[in-house]
């Protein structure tokens, strides 16, 4: 069994990172499927107007999750600048609904932070890939 002094720093490094795009996952699925509950509820038009907008960002940031761990390492650090805009617009989605009264303050606090779990993950893996595979511009 290799011990941690024995695997370079380089590589545990890696493995780490490798770990949180991995746990970035479930947590997705976990707050995708608490918005659709949470969309369910929503008033026909808001249902259908904000909620098809917001559903579509969150299957969008989900497919770039996916492709974190496809996609050769030199390229994933475009996919977490996607992962972050989607988060951001959904933040504003959140904001919006909860200022227009179609989700409560409970609902708005649980959602915030779901995705707040994801954005802090997805911040993590934009420091490591910004600082070790940016592309020069």
């Amino acid at each position: 069994m290799e011990t941690n002094n024995s695997i370079p720093l380089e590589k545990r490094v890696q493995r780490d990172v490798e770990s949180k795009s991995l746990t970035i996952i479930p947590k997705s699925e976990r707050y995708i499927q608490y918005m659709l509950d949470l969309m369910l509820k929503l008033p026909r038009i808001e249902k259908f107007s904000i909620g098809t907008e917001y559903k579509t960002s969150m299957y969008n940031m989900m497919e770039c999750i996916i492709y974190l761990s496809k996609v050769p390492i030199e390229e994933r650090f475009d996919y977490t600048i996607k992962i972050d805009v989607a988060v951001q617009m959904q933040r504003i989605y959140l904001r919006l609904m909860k200022q227009n009264k179609w989700i409560d303050e409970k609902k708005f606090k649980v959602s915030l932070d779901l995705l707040s779990e994801i954005g802090k993950i997805n911040g993590g893996l934009i420091k490591f890939y910004g600082k070790n595979y940016k592309k020069s511009v």
